[in-house]
């Protein structure tokens, strides 16, 4: 469990971010249980944690694998130009494309993913950002995930638990308006009622809580989680883009289990080139400490690392763009 500065959080706090990062939509009386707390207090808490700004967030974590798309990735190094970043930033915010975002310091300026049906979409895609952004891009890396280990927020309590995986097998789960509207409530207000949400998408509730039983069944949506302000809490969010070498199924599965046994890791991700751990931290010399054990447990494996600090960590921003591209 690392050392959390900044705010104050108690026992109960702690249980209740780590109960509602594992599952944001179950009542407040199971995690009132879980707290040892009363219904009132645990509700109060959570209105607290959401007031103080350290609950940013509680979003529904989907699977576009399960939808039928690939998720490509882009690594940029950008020149300095405040402008053109920030219009940059607003072009992947509103192309309906991109699941994940985030901007970094360190090997890289700004990491995306983004759902492409095909190699061809992806390739349009990105001349399409060259074309736009020529100007202030340096230089630029593309990778296609294979999967990710989604490990809940166990930093709060320092209790090891297992993680959820994602991508993995393309299946093109047939998904209808009513399924768009309702993830696109999601998405961003995972805690909302039954009754809300039906409302909000103009059905009854039954036939929504059916419509969320096969998506969360087929994998469409995975888990539902918070998001945290690290800031707040004096953390640091590190990625450890892992260049790989020499790399058996043992190998991966002894640098998994090491990973896995981390209270502060977050993600396991497998792309075609590349492992990317990412690991919240007290600071940069506790990375390095983990990052020197890889090494020097993994020296054949490992080839090089390139460290990056994350800034900004936002999920699919252009997810409800992506629905007005379907007529939803």
């Amino acid at each position: 469990m690392v050392k959390i500065s900044k705010v104050k959080l108690d026992k109960a706090d702690r249980i209740i971010l780590a109960e509602l990062d594992k599952n944001c939509r179950a009542p407040t009386s199971a995690i009132a249980k879980k707290a040892r707390k009363s219904r009132q207090s645990v509700e109060y808490r959570i209105r607290r944690l959401v007031e103080e700004g350290i609950i940013t967030s509680f979003n529904a974590a989907i699977n576009p694998h399960k939808m039928g798309y690939k998720l490509y990735k882009l690594y940029l190094k950008l020149r300095n130009v405040p402008a053109e970043r920030k219009r940059l930033l607003e072009y992947l915010k509103t192309s309906g494309r991109v699941y994940w975002m985030g901007e970094c310091d360190g090997a890289w300026d700004l990491i995306y993913g983004v759902f492409a049906k095909t190699d061809y979409e992806f390739y349009s895609m990105k001349n399409e950002l060259i074309s736009s952004f020529g100007g202030i891009i340096v230089e630029t890396y593309y990778d296609v995930l294979v999967d990710v280990k989604q490990y809940p927020k166990m930093y709060f309590t320092g209790e090891i638990a297992e993680p959820t995986m994602f991508g993995g097998e393309i299946v093109e789960n047939e998904l209808d308006e009513l399924d768009h509207a309702i993830l696109g409530e999601l998405v961003n207000n995972a805690r909302v009622s039954m009754t809300q949400l039906s409302t909000k998408v103009k059905s009854r509730p039954e036939r929504v809580a059916e419509r969320l039983k096969r998506m969360e069944k087929t994998g469409v949506i995975i888990q539902y989680r918070i998001g945290v302000d690290l800031d707040k809490l004096g953390l640091e969010y590190y990625k450890a883009i892992l260049h790989i070498d020499k790399y058996s199924q043992e190998d991966e599965k002894k640098l998994l289990s090491y990973v896995s046994g981390l209270s502060g890791s977050q993600y396991f991700i497998r792309n075609i080139w590349n492992i990317e751990p990412e690991i919240v931290v007290e600071d940069y010399h506790e990375y390095r400490m983990i990052v020197e054990k890889l090494k020097e447990n993994f020296p054949f494996v490992i080839k090089n690392v390139e460290a990056v600090l994350m800034k900004t960590d936002e999920w699919t921003p252009g997810y409800r763009n992506l629905l007005g591209a379907k007529g939803v």
